[in-house]
């Protein structure tokens, strides 16, 4: 067969998958999420031998330290996806569920029942554990998964594929209700988004590229963020060691995630306290600072920060630092270079924060919090799919509700229209 028969193959299994997952129980769908996880734990060994040979391929090819980061399996994160499937056990299963049932003036009772998608398409770079959260997910909300890796992790996800196998075999539910793309060939991305008779949804999780060409090609709907340009603004309210370690978690405890902060905002009034501490700190671990004016006065030191500053997502350890006049310029600067993902404030001050809340336009938006915890684990989602900056179908972290819709539902005893 060539790719296109293949790729029609590997769609018609999903659908018919999908059509015994949607009838499937709770029991078995938690009984297979569990024998996945085991697996997981039994094939330790197995998962990181074949992650190292995606490492050692990766840093000959080039790969930055962000992406090696991203493509990284060690055992905190084979033990983190193994948690999250049990978590997702733990969450009450969606479908099926019946909600807003009202009597009509006519007798009949109408309300609304959550359902799956059908077949959620998955294309995503770098990350392995993606392979398990997006295939755990699918599974407990009924939907069945056709996922696209990036050729960089291709034997890690292959490893944790047999696992997710040999679970589902466990748990008497058919193989093809998962399936990995084996071929690194690109071509099979622009079958997958045009298979508009097997697909229901594409979930694209990369680069910024890669998302755009998904948008602009893909003949299915698409869940999707372009880029996580995140800002955390300290108020002049704000507890000084409180701002100062949450601004530097939200950008040290990981650079190469979505949900770190790229942009600092920091009140001209508190500025001087906050600063040069903070800098210090970030210094101290290899983060390059960017200011504007004000700051590089306080920071003699520093890169002066472009207008490009405020608009990129760096993935790195570099930050940008703009010293604004209040709230309202802090506003104004998120709602002009936010990619509405997640944007967070630091205050004492509850009315500022209830501001904060209601006028910044992201999917996540926090008060005295990392923006490092915009995340669905995080969330008690027990995992996510991603994460979406759209306003439809879904937003922020994707979890089992995100990957489900709802059915108008009747009731009635005969009733007839007259």
């Amino acid at each position: 067969m060539n790719l296109h028969e293949e790729m029609l193959v590997i769609g018609k299994q999903a659908k018919q998958s999908s059509q015994i997952l949607a009838k499937t129980n709770t029991g078995q769908k938690n009984n297979a999420l569990e024998a996945i996880a085991q697996q997981l734990e039994r094939q330790h060994q197995m998962l990181v031998t074949a992650n190292d040979q995606d490492l050692k391929a990766g840093k000959t090819n080039g790969l930055d330290e962000a992406l090696l980061d991203r493509l990284a399996l060690n055992e905190n994160r084979i033990a983190s996806m193994m948690e999250g499937l049990r978590q997702m056990i733990a969450l009450p299963d969606p479908i099926g569920e019946m909600t807003e049932l009202k009597y009509r003036p006519t007798g009949i009772q109408v309300g609304k029942m959550r359902v799956p998608l059908g077949v959620v398409g998955i294309i995503y770079e770098s990350r392995p554990n993606v392979t398990i959260d997006a295939a755990g997910l699918c599974l407990k909300s009924g939907n069945a998964t056709i996922l696209r890796g990036g050729s960089e992790a291709i034997h890690s996800n292959q490893a944790i594929n047999a696992c997710i196998q040999k679970g589902l075999e466990q748990a008497g539910l058919p193989p093809t209700a998962v399936q990995i793309i084996k071929t690194t060939d690109r071509a099979a991305v622009g079958e997958l988004i045009q298979m508009a008779d097997y697909v229901d949804v594409i979930i694209p999780r990369g680069g910024k590229g890669l998302i755009e060409r998904i948008t602009q090609e893909a003949k299915i709907p698409v869940i999707k963020h372009l880029d996580g340009i995140c800002h955390t603004y300290i108020d002049d309210k704000a507890e000084i060691e409180k701002a100062i370690n949450v601004a530097y978690n939200a950008k040290t405890q990981r650079y190469g995630t979505c949900n770190t902060m790229e942009t600092l905002l920091v009140a001209k009034h508190i500025a001087k306290q906050v600063l040069p501490s903070l800098a210090e700190k970030y210094q101290t671990t290899g983060v390059e600072l960017r200011g504007c004016q004000l700051t590089q006065a306080l920071l003699p030191n520093i890169t002066a920060a472009t207008e490009e500053d405020w608009q990129t997502e760096y993935l790195a350890p570099i930050l940008s630092i703009r010293i604004v006049d209040g709230l309202d310029a802090a506003i104004e600067h998120i709602n002009t270079y936010s990619s509405q993902h997640t944007d967070a404030i630091i205050t004492e001050d509850w009315s500022r924060a209830r501001r904060f809340l209601t006028e910044v336009d992201s999917s996540s938006v926090m008060v005295n919090a990392s923006t490092r915890f915009a995340d669905g684990f995080e969330y008690g989602l027990g995992a996510e799919i991603g994460i979406s900056t759209d306003k439809f179908h879904a937003r922020g972290p994707v979890g089992l509700e995100g990957l489900t819709s709802q059915k108008f539902i009747v009731f009635g005893d005969g009733h007839i229209r007259q």
